[in-house]
This record gives C-alpha cells, sequence and structure tokens, in this order.
C-alpha cells in the first residue's frame, strides 16, 4: 500500500479553505463596506481587474482597520472543518503543507497557529496602514507556481510530488503544473484541470479523496 509520505500540499485560501467568501470579503463586513468589495470582486473576476490594483482599491477602503478587525474577520469566517486535523496527518505521514493566496499576508499569516508548515500571502503594510501598498509584493496567479517550485526545494521534494487544492481561476496555473490536484468547491476555471472534485464543508472529505488515490495507484516519491 502506498501512502503520502513525501508530498507537499498546497492550499489555496479563498473560496478553498474559506467555503464561499475570501479574506477580503470577511475584513470589508467588519468595516460596513461589503458592497464596495463585492464590486471590486466582480471587476476581479469579470473585467480584468490585476491584483496589484485590487489590492491598491482595497487598501483605499480598508484605511481604518485596525488589528481587532482583522481578528473579527478571520475568527467569523466560514472555513472548512477539519483544516487543522489534515494538516496534523500530512506532517504525521511525513509530508508538508503550506498555503499559497492572493490574500493579505496579515490575514494569511494567523493559519500557522493551526499547525501549517508555511503561508504565503501577498505582501501588505502593517495594521493600522500608515503605508500604501507595493505593486511587486501582491501575489497573481503565475507566482503560486514560482512559489510551489521554490517551496520543493526547500523540503527537498519534486513538483511532481506536490498536491493542489483550489476552487478557482487563480489556482488553474497551479492546477496545469501538479499532477494531483483537488477542486474544492470551485467554479468552472477549474474545469478539466482537476484530478478531483469536491463540494462541502469539510476539508478531511477532500483530503480522503488524496488519500484514495495514493492508496490506490499512486507510488510514494
Amino acid at each position: 500500500m502506498t501512502t503520502l509520505t513525501g508530498r507537499l500540499h498546497l492550499f489555496d485560501l479563498d473560496g478553498t479553505l474559506i467555503r464561499g467568501s475570501a479574506a477580503a470579503v470577511e475584513i470589508s463586513r467588519q468595516l460596513g463596506v461589503s458592497e464596495e468589495i463585492a464590486a471590486l470582486e466582480r471587476d476581479f473576476l469579470l473585467r480584468g481587474l490585476s491584483p496589484d490594483e485590487f489590492a491598491v482599491q482595497a487598501h483605499a477602503l480598508w484605511s481604518a482597520l485596525t488589528t481587532e478587525q482583522v481578528t473579527a474577520a478571520f475568527e467569523g469566517a466560514p472555513w472548512l472543518s477539519g483544516i487543522r486535523e489534515v494538516w496534523a496527518d500530512i506532517r504525521s505521514q511525513g509530508g508538508r503543507c503550506a498555503v499559497i493566496s492572493l490574500s493579505p499576508d496579515f490575514f494569511v499569516e494567523r493559519l500557522l497557529d493551526w499547525g501549517v508548515d508555511s503561508v504565503h500571502g501577498s505582501r501588505w503594510p502593517a495594521v493600522p496602514f500608515t503605508q500604501p501598498i507595493h505593486r511587486p509584493g501582491i501575489l497573481n496567479a503565475a507566482a503560486k507556481v514560482t512559489i510551489a517550485r521554490r517551496l520543493c526545494v526547500q523540503y527537498g521534494v519534486t513538483f511532481e510530488s506536490c498536491v493542489a487544492y483550489g476552487d478557482s481561476m487563480s489556482d488553474a496555473e497551479l492546477f496545469a503544473a501538479v499532477p494531483l490536484t483537488v477542486a474544492v468547491n470551485a467554479d468552472h476555471h477549474l474545469a478539466g484541470l482537476s484530478r478531483h472534485s469536491y463540494a462541502g464543508s469539510d476539508l478531511r472529505e477532500a483530503y480522503a479523496l488524496v488519500r484514495e488515490s495514493a492508496d490506490g495507484d499512486l507510488s510514494s516519491p
């Protein structure tokens, strides 16, 4: 029987670990600017608004953001169940897990307390904001592949040993490059790119699809 030993599991955040929502949506809810961020989300998804321009405009909307509001947004987000358990199992199998997200690093980094090995988000100024957005620090879809390759070197695994979990167009480039993928509550952008598809609210169930693949027909790296 094969296992997931030595694999690097790469998780998206918005729409994947957080079901039906995103860090920007949860932060904006705390500030009472949900309609404004929804308009930016539509521009991003439908009109080609770049991630760095999205960040600049979101930064302006969040000018009064406090650390307490970030905490409330994080704790109130609709997280999938079983995230900590999945990450603990991955590590017990000798694997590694990382979160790569276009969302602000000050939100994504809070997941380190849940047992993930590393987190990678867009670089934002510290909260409360006293500095503008540095556009080169904002991640895009291609950056996810670059970061994944860098993590492979860091952890001493091959790119073919990666498992990717995502939900939308920002994950498409990574899904096209990684052999084992799970579309989690995904939209049409991942159609035909994912090996597995999961709809639900428990990450343990999505992870079970990968475990079954490893037990059935994948050789350990």
